[in-house]
């Protein structure tokens, strides 16, 4: 048997390198960056231990660019390196000069504060420079600077050279493909997305500020230039709660988000254990679409950005909501499998959704009148979070509001109380009408308040999935929506209308009806009714219904399926005897014509040819 140790060739790595590092290859300046606060970081740890007495003086990071040679140079003051710890650190790949510092100095302070624990960052340069330069005095006295180049081969120079004070520089070289990196406002764009709120100062050029001296008749404006700092080191999250006020908190979300209208309520989370989290995640105005915006909710690790897409971190429901999570337990490298499996990634996600509820039961037990005031804007995902996670249905369910067509806000078990004694039916089930647009099915629903019954507003993307939940969470319990029969078949009681006319005139009355009534989705039905009532509807079966409206949603509707009706003709309604009265068959025809054509009015189905025939038919009526 042989054994033996692997050799990597160190000239095969730079290709990978620069190819498939990292995807996109615009992150290398987040890594860099990163390296920098890292840097300075250390520095600043070793001061407060007592391990470094000079001065720390400006300790801000410098980013400078030259467009016309194509060069990018990241400057920072921090803890520097000396030559030895060049060879380390960078000349061997993949070893973590950040991860040997807190082996070193765990026990001096929290760890989290220090970025870099992967060691290949550095090398993320290579994917868009041809030749990178660093430039390092170590902050160890007496320690010389040094300056390392490297062309993208395994070959590189080290030599002495002159540097005044401690602290790193990285010179890029930009290759041809990379020349944009050297542009100011690329360089701004870059900053922007993932240094933002990195806790060092990043400074990039400078800008002109217009500032008022004096007072009154002796104010003058004057434009003075002034560093360009790009982050904002103490982002709200960072903060304990305690600190911020309303106005800290709206302050930040226009921060994030400029142009937005300002957030209906906001969750700040700051958790510990089992896992490191912080952030605040703000509720906007939604309204009743639904219409997710991913990508509104940024991850970060240890005020570095991650990514905007938070898919498995943050439960489905929840993707709507805007803000910030920051958690130095995810790294900084994240990849769609890792937050597929990682077990800190699920306990977040749950932790997220549990927040999100305290919070809502919170408001609503003691703001009641202003959790009302917000329904309207985020009952949308609250019924799809009770639909979608069980331990969140278990939370909403005491606090999520049922509405009625008058705007009535009510808890289900408040508005069961209401209802109960008029909507049980025969079976002791509980019937709760609805309406999905209260003007399209205006008839249907003052037709039940007039036998005392109160009707809801369903009327969201998501609602038939909503009232099926209910329906199978809640014992004896089932909605139906206004016109999906007639009433006394809606909530069905023991007793049961009779008719006016004989078997032998229903069965002649239903064949005239059929005779005249063609399109093959309708179906004719006789129900004795109360003589008050109408004397035909178009009445749409719930089960059916709600099918083809799931299959719509879907996008598996089939084509040239068409919604079924039933046409319910009133036996009892004056207008049926009639009907069976009339001599002639052309009047029974216009009778039943204009009757059916009345209802499919009432329910927006009349359209086309067919609408403007019944107008015509009318105004001849009329004459």
């Amino acid at each position: 048997m042989e054994q033996g140790q692997i050799n990597v060739q160190t000239e095969n790595i730079f290709p990978i390198i620069k190819k498939f590092l990292y995807s996109d290859h615009e992150i290398f300046l987040r890594e860099l960056v990163s390296n920098a606060v890292d840097a300075t970081q250390k520095l600043k740890r070793l001061a407060r231990m007592g391990e470094f007495s000079e001065k720390l003086g400006d300790l801000r990071i410098q980013i400078s660019n030259d467009e016309k040679a194509h060069k990018l140079i990241v400057s920072d003051s921090g803890i520097g390196m000396t030559e030895d710890e060049v060879k380390k650190y960078i000349n061997q790949i993949a070893f973590s000069s950040a991860q040997e510092f807190l082996d070193k100095f765990e026990k001096a302070g929290d760890p989290a504060s220090i970025i870099g624990h992967f060691g290949l960052g550095f090398y993320s340069a290579f994917m868009v420079a041809e030749k990178v330069e660093i430039v390092t005095k170590s902050y160890k006295k007496d320690a010389p600077a040094v300056k390392w180049s490297c062309d993208g081969t395994p070959n590189y120079e080290m030599e002495e050279t002159e540097k005044e004070e401690h602290g790193t520089d990285i010179i890029l070289y930009l290759n041809e493909d990379s020349h944009e990196f050297s542009k100011e406002w690329k360089i701004n764009e870059l900053l922007n997305k993932y240094c933002k709120f990195l806790p060092i100062e990043i400074q990039f050029g400078t800008k002109e500020e217009t500032i008022t001296k004096g007072e009154g008749k002796d104010a003058k404006e004057e434009k003075v230039v002034k560093d360009n700092i790009i982050n904002n080191t103490e982002p709200a999250w960072t903060k304990s709660p305690s600190e911020l006020k309303d106005e800290d908190y709206q302050a930040f979300y226009s921060e994030l988000y400029p142009y937005a209208q300002p957030p209906l309520f906001w969750i700040h989370l700051n958790v510990d254990f089992p896992f490191n989290l912080t952030g605040i995640l703000y509720f906007p105005k939604v309204g009743q679409t639904y219409e997710v915006q991913k990508n509104k909710i940024q991850l970060y690790s240890n005020q570095v950005f991650v990514t905007d897409s938070v898919e498995n971190i943050v439960p489905e429901f929840l993707m709507h909501l805007h803000g910030v999570i920051d958690s130095p337990d995810i790294p900084l490298n994240v990849s769609r499998s890792y937050l597929q499996s990682d077990p800190n990634v699920k306990k977040i996600n749950s932790h997220i959704s549990k927040k999100v509820a305290d919070k809502l039961d919170e408001i609503f037990k003691n703001e009641r009148e202003s959790f009302e005031e917000k329904w309207e804007e985020m009952s949308v995902f609250v019924k799809y979070g009770m639909i979608s996670d069980d331990k969140f249905y278990d939370k909403a369910k005491d606090f999520f509001l049922l509405k009625n067509t008058e705007g009535g806000l009510k808890t289900y078990e408040e508005y069961k109380e209401k209802v109960k004694a008029n909507q049980t039916d025969k079976d002791d089930k509980l019937v709760l009408l609805y309406s999905s647009n209260t003007e399209a099915q205006d008839q249907y629903i003052q037709g039940a308040k007039s036998k005392g019954y109160d009707v809801l507003l369903f009327d969201t993307v998501i609602d038939n999935h909503f009232m099926q939940q209910l329906e199978q969470k809640m014992e004896k319990l089932t909605f139906k929506r206004v016109d999906a029969d007639t009433l006394d078949k809606l909530i069905e009681k023991d007793t049961e209308q009779e008719s006016v006319l004989s078997k032998d005139e229903e069965e002649k009355l239903e064949k005239l009806f059929k005779d005249n009534v063609s399109e093959q989705n309708i179906t004719v039905q006789l129900k004795a009714l109360s003589h008050e009532d109408e004397p035909v509807y178009i009445t749409k079966p719930e089960f059916m219904r709600r099918m083809m409206e799931m299959q719509e949603l879907s996008g598996q509707k089939m084509p040239g399926m068409s919604e079924f009706a039933n046409l319910v003709v009133n036996t009892n309604h004056p207008v049926a005897s009639k009907i069976l009265k009339a001599k002639k068959e052309d009047n029974k025809k216009a009778l039943i014509g204009q009757l059916y054509d009345l209802a499919l009015l009432s329910q927006g189905m009349l359209k086309g040819k067919k609408l403007t025939d019944f107008v015509h038919r009318s105004v001849g009526l009329l004459k």
